[in-house]
């Protein structure tokens, strides 16, 4: 019997959205189908398989190993499936479309000059730019809802039948406004307590290294009632207060720059984080999506840990004789 003929696109659509929510509720509600109608469908697909997909023990559909292994050729054919129905529209007269998910450490540095001269070398290329924090973009990168995502490299858990491309290094950096009472003094951790601290979220990146640095230095993260990652939001609470954002560099880049927002003198982790390109290792890239990555990667060019310029090629003959 031929048992991928019994599996229809609702079956992996359903599949993709629990692997994404956690939550059947979720799922459903995000499928626009009743809760039975989700489990109903779910549990067709693991009979047909044979296999039990998710972990039902705790609060959340955790995947099962069968599940992970699962995920990923699931996510390849909704992929290929939404390439397949991007090349007929593109034969209708509609422009090709690449999705481009951005976490906020590059949505603000690299991420527009990239994407303005990307428009100037590929204008009959669509690209649109999702925001969104790094679990969201990966199930949608998985999914094949996204063609590639910018930002710091996930957990290397995370990244089974992921590829990644470094374009620079990135650090966390604890930020304040302009005057505020820390700046200017000797650098002594137990200062820090004294001002409200706005973390990162619990599902960016960084947040285990903030929280290692905290209990490094006999902080506590539970002393935090602020979190965010949000530029407007951060930006915001830090011009109203005395408070310490503890965020990616790139996320401020252009206030550290301007003078509106300084960072403390403190070293929070290790090493700088790689920021890069995130893309299905089963997804080969065509020309438009390689000419994003070029612009990627020269909109990166100077920043810490980016690598050097490719010497440039010979000029074709043509060009030359002009």
């Amino acid at each position: 019997m031929n048992f991928a003929a019994r599996i229809k696109f609702r079956h992996l659509q359903c599949f993709m959205e629990i692997a994404r929510q956690g939550h059947l509720s979720r799922a459903a509600e995000a499928l626009g189908v009743t809760q039975p109608a989700a489990s109903k469908t779910l549990r067709e697909l693991e009979e047909t398989l044979g296999a039990s997909l998710f972990d039902r023990s705790g609060r959340r559909m955790r995947l099962t190993p069968e599940g992970e292994t699962f995920l990923r050729h699931a996510g390849a054919s909704l992929a290929a499936l939404r390439r397949g129905v991007d090349s007929l529209r593109g034969g209708g007269g509609r422009p090709r479309r690449i999705r481009a998910g951005v976490l906020p450490t590059a949505a603000g540095r690299v991420m527009p000059r990239a994407a303005l001269n990307f428009a100037r070398r590929a204008p009959d290329v669509l690209l649109s730019i999702h925001a969104g924090p790094n679990a969201l973009l990966l199930e949608r990168l998985r999914a094949g809802e996204l063609d590639l995502m910018i930002g710091r490299l996930p957990e290397p858990d995370r990244m089974a039948g992921l590829t990644f491309q470094h374009l620079y290094d990135e650090s966390i950096r604890a930020v304040v406004r302009a005057g505020h009472p820390l700046l200017g003094r000797p650098p002594e951790f137990a200062r820090i307590a004294a001002y409200p601290m706005i973390l990162p979220t619990p599902d960016s990146i960084i947040r285990a290294d903030v929280e290692r640095f905290l209990l490094a230095n006999g902080l506590h993260s539970e002393g935090a009632r602020l979190e965010t990652v949000s530029l407007a939001a951060g930006r915001g609470l830090l011009r109203g207060s005395d408070a310490i954002w503890f965020i990616s560099e790139g996320v401020v880049a252009d206030e550290l720059a301007s003078g509106e927002l300084a960072a403390l003198p403190f070293e929070i982790g290790e090493t700088a984080g790689a920021v890069g390109v995130t893309m299905r290792a089963d997804h080969k890239p065509d020309a438009p999506l390689s000419d994003l990555v070029a612009a990627l990667r020269e909109a990166a060019m100077g920043l810490p840990g980016a690598p050097p310029p490719a010497p440039p090629c010979a000029a074709p003959r043509q060009a030359a004789a002009r």
